[in-house]
């Protein structure tokens, strides 16, 4: 774990809110300089508590309006390697995240899709024909509200 002060803290929370502020204006919303706020940046970078820094896509303006998060169990483990799995299904572009979780189901997947008919399309072409793959689950994302998390 990494030793975090309050302006680090107050640092991650801007950069989570505009990833792609630059130092001098975080800089001046925290009360330092640029340089310092940089060399903050870059230290936070090196620590591994900033991953990577992206853009906030609204998915509806470019033409995906659907959101699906589908639950998948995999087949009798022992036949199907689970990284074969994660391989095949991350090289699907409509396929935004991918989760090992512990419950229910084995994986859960977020994918986004141009309309419902472009949905039932990946999920038979691709998705249900991934290797291992025994059933799924799937709930349409209705609307969705960030949060700010644990530094918020």
């Amino acid at each position: 774990m990494i030793a975090l002060d309050e302006t680090d803290r107050k640092l991650l929370r801007l950069m989570a809110e505009d990833a792609g502020a630059g130092a001098g204006a975080l800089g001046r919303k925290i009360g330092l300089s640029q340089p310092a706020t940089w060399r903050r940046m870059k230290r936070l970078e090196e620590a591994g508590a900033i991953r990577r820094r992206r853009a906030d896509l609204d998915l509806a303006k470019l033409g995906f309006g659907v959101t699906v998060f589908l639950g998948v169990k995999i087949a009798t483990r022992g036949r199907v390697s689970v990284e074969d799995f994660e391989r095949a299904v991350s090289a699907i572009p409509e396929v935004q995240s991918v989760e090992h979780i512990l419950g229910l189901y084995d994986y859960r997947l977020r994918v986004t899709a141009r309309d419902i008919a472009d949905f039932e399309r990946v999920l038979r072409r691709r998705i249900m024909t991934l290797p291992g793959v025994a059933s799924v689950d799937a709930n349409v994302l209705l609307s969705e509200e960030r949060l700010p998390g644990p530094l918020g």
